[in-house]
């Protein structure tokens, strides 16, 4: 049986963008994409090193400390107001995701006439995504394991362990290490929620919301917290759980659909 878009009910009508073959597209995009990229920063360390040496001050060493020691610091992490932006901007994703939480909650308690499966769909697909994406795969897995230290962290911008690159496992960081950034996975999480805004308020909060998602990844690359693959591999990959959660359910749901 062939579905037919333009004759289903406008509720459970996704925008075009959202359509289990544009989905799915776009899933597979993101996903190679990710991957080019990481080979990118793999083969070449030294992007991450000349974005990071950007925002690092170097300073004089004490007299005690090895003569080969490189000291200095992250200028902006010590900036009151560059801080403070950065915890209201740490807490934003997980207050959204409060929000859809009751949003979705509100959604359960109107079954009936007054039921909107598409919003229902749509939330439990961005709220899937965020614990799939940056609580499981990135907080709990990648940043747990993959032992890559901090900028801050390396003996190259005043830390004193050994710099690896991006992909590799063989740091010596022991935990809530540097590959990929958590908090740039969120801020790629907040930037998918303009998909699944209806109009007009999609076109009022776009702008807004992508700013913010730009701007929290590179406050971590500037205060030397994350290198910059950490963060546009962090941001991107909640793209790609996003794309894939998407064209899952699309496709689930239009085969129900199909098969009625």
């Amino acid at each position: 049986m062939i579905i037919d878009f333009n004759s289903l009910n406008r509720e459970d009508r996704f925008p075009e963008i959202l359509r289990p073959r544009t989905a799915g597209d776009a899933f597979v995009a993101l996903f190679c994409l990710w991957w080019a990229l990481l080979g990118l920063f793999s083969l070449f360390p030294q992007i991450d090193l000349a974005v990071a040496n950007l925002f690092f001050l170097p300073e004089q060493c004490h007299a005690l400390v090895k003569p080969d020691r490189i000291c200095g610091f992250f200028p902006y992490s010590d900036d009151p107001r560059m801080r403070f932006l950065r915890e209201v901007f740490f807490q934003l994703p997980y207050v959204t995701a409060f929000v859809l939480c009751w949003m979705l909650f509100q959604c359960w308690q109107h079954h009936g006439a007054t039921f909107n499966k598409n919003r229902a769909r749509s939330l439990k697909i961005a709220l899937g995504s965020l614990l799939i994406g940056p609580v499981l795969v990135v907080n709990l897995w990648l940043k747990t394991f993959s032992g890559r230290p901090r900028p801050r962290q390396t003996d190259l911008f005043g830390g004193t362990l050994d710099f690896v690159h991006a992909g590799s496992f063989a740091g010596k960081c022991v935990t809530n290490c540097s590959f990929i950034s958590g908090e740039a996975a969120a801020a790629g999480w907040l930037f998918c929620l303009i998909f699944i805004i209806p109009q007009p308020l999609r076109t009022a909060v776009a702008l807004p919301i992508a700013a913010v998602s730009l701007l929290i990844p590179a406050l971590r690359v500037a205060f030397g917290g994350h290198y910059l693959s950490d963060a546009v591999l962090g941001w991107l990959s909640s793209l790609v759980i996003f794309a894939a959660l998407l064209a899952l359910s699309q496709t689930t749901h239009n085969k129900r659909i199909s098969e009625n």
